[in-house]
């Protein structure tokens, strides 16, 4: 009764406002900024990979510490068992709106991270803190907004998600090792228990050694099945471009499904737009803010472009198409068959593996969002220690429920969170304009300036800089 209840408000929701907002701004936003995801396409590897990146700052996470952390949270379940629910659903036409959400929402992604940063406040226990709730408040001087928001963050990002991580890795375990649901759910509320207890300096750590590792290992297997299928390739873009848009889709309603399933799980995926990776990119030390928004739109790309299509193409190569659409299978059992069909039994057992660290990984970085914004509302340790019980709760939860509920829930309150998120990035987008004009100036002359907000015009709220 309640699963049927969240899904009629999903379908109205999805259906007539979030689907049209997430595109329509993604294009305005890329229009305004220049399609700054393209032009400034090789600043983001530079600065990723440039010497203050890595250096140990006496305050704050590094500007690579912070790229891992939003990371951990987006890089997870959405790519392996997100992306087969999509194709599940959608048909290989949802991977096109996943990439379509992707590369229009990586502009959106760049402005929220770099508002983050302008907006950050100090932090007497990890350096820095900042996101959404903080530029509402100090940018559009609304507190009532960003509480708003921040019981929104806390809610999807460390109970919701956090339940639909451990969800996915139950089911992972049960089909490659037949693990009980509460055997899965102690020893996952344990391991979590032994970080969220640690502060973001530990998380940092975990993340900045866990991410590369798990990616690069998914990508290596991944890739690998790609370069045995090399020549399949052309037809499977052909393939997903035709379900995308074709006549037969429009026809008989899997048009709109392909969207709807791509852009949900392109949105669960890369968050661009939802209002979360800022929560990391503002803890970080940079000398610009433009530049921790670089790098946390180079996250929207590895994540769906490369991540995403990895998990796509091989579950799209394993079989016809339209058997994924008639299964029992369930989210992440889908890619470990489609893994096993290419590489033999044990690679269930090696995706089984993947998605525990991806999705641990995930938590982790959940966690975190909810805490900066536990910490926005009210800098209680009480309240803290509230919240980190109701997180391992809402673990437990995940390994014993039922997927489509636990995905639903997310829906749900992730299209609430985007949208709050939109309307007060808009409402900045001014004062984005100006930071940028700022980097961009600097960035002609070779001037390695630190970002002084006596740059700019408008100071008011600007606390750091």
């Amino acid at each position: 009764m309640f699963l049927d209840f969240l899904n009629n408000v999903n379908g109205f929701i999805w259906t007539y406002i979030i689907i049209s907002v997430l595109l329509g701004l993604g294009l305005y936003f890329s229009i305004q900024t220049k399609f700054v995801q393209f032009r400034l396409f090789g600043d983001m590897f530079r600065t990723l990979f440039e010497k203050e990146s890595f250096s140990k700052q006496q305050k704050g996470t590094s500007a690579f510490q912070a790229f891992t952390i939003s990371t951990a949270s987006r890089v997870g379940t959405g790519n392996l068992g997100g992306v087969a629910t999509a194709i599940a659903a959608g048909g290989p036409g949802a991977v096109f709106w996943m990439w379509v959400i992707a590369l229009l929402g990586s502009a959106t992604s760049f402005i929220e991270s770099t508002l983050a940063q302008v907006y950050k406040i100090p932090d007497k226990q990890d350096g820095y803190r900042g996101g959404p709730a903080y530029y509402m408040e100090k940018g559009l001087k609304n507190r009532k907004l960003g509480v708003a928001f921040a019981v929104s963050i806390i809610f999807t990002y460390g109970l919701v998600f956090s339940s639909v991580q451990s969800n996915t890795i139950r089911l992972a375990f049960e089909d490659s090792f037949d693990v009980q649901k509460g055997v899965m759910a102690v020893v996952l509320t344990a391991l979590s228990a032994l970080v969220i207890f640690g502060g973001l300096k530990r998380i940092a750590r975990v993340t900045q050694v866990v991410v590369p590792i798990m990616a690069v290992i998914y990508l290596i297997f991944a890739f690998g099945i790609l370069l045995f299928n090399l020549t399949e390739i052309p037809s499977l873009i052909n393939l997903i471009v035709q379900n995308a848009f074709g006549i037969r889709e429009i026809a008989g309603g899997g048009f709109g499904a392909a969207i709807m399933m791509g852009i949900k799980r392109g949105l669960f995926s890369n968050e661009a737009g939802m209002g979360s990776a800022p929560n990391a990119a503002a803890t970080a030390e940079v000398s610009h803010p433009v530049k921790q928004g670089l790098i946390q739109t180079l996250g929207v790309f590895t994540d769906t472009i490369i991540i995403c299509s990895a998990t796509a193409f091989i579950i799209l190569l394993s079989g016809d198409p339209s058997e994924y659409m008639n299964t029992d299978l369930e989210s992440i059992q889908l890619t470990q068959n489609a893994f096993a069909g290419h590489l033999g039994d044990w690679a269930g057992i090696f995706v089984a593996i993947a998605i525990f660290l991806f999705a641990f990984s995930s938590i982790i970085g959940n966690y975190y969002y909810g805490e900066t914004n536990m910490q926005f509302i009210k800098n209680s340790r009480l309240n803290l220690n509230v919240y980190r019980v109701a997180v391992l709760a809402m673990v437990v939860f995940g390994a014993m429920a039922q997927m489509s509920l636990v995905w639903a829930l997310a829906d749900l309150s992730m299209a609430i969170m985007a949208l709050i998120n939109l309307y007060a990035i808009t409402r900045l987008l001014k004062v984005l304009k100006v930071v940028l004009a700022d980097y961009m100036k600097k960035r002609k002359t070779n001037d390695k300036t630190k970002f002084s907000k006596e740059d700019i015009e408008d100071q008011s709220g600007i606390e750091m800089w």
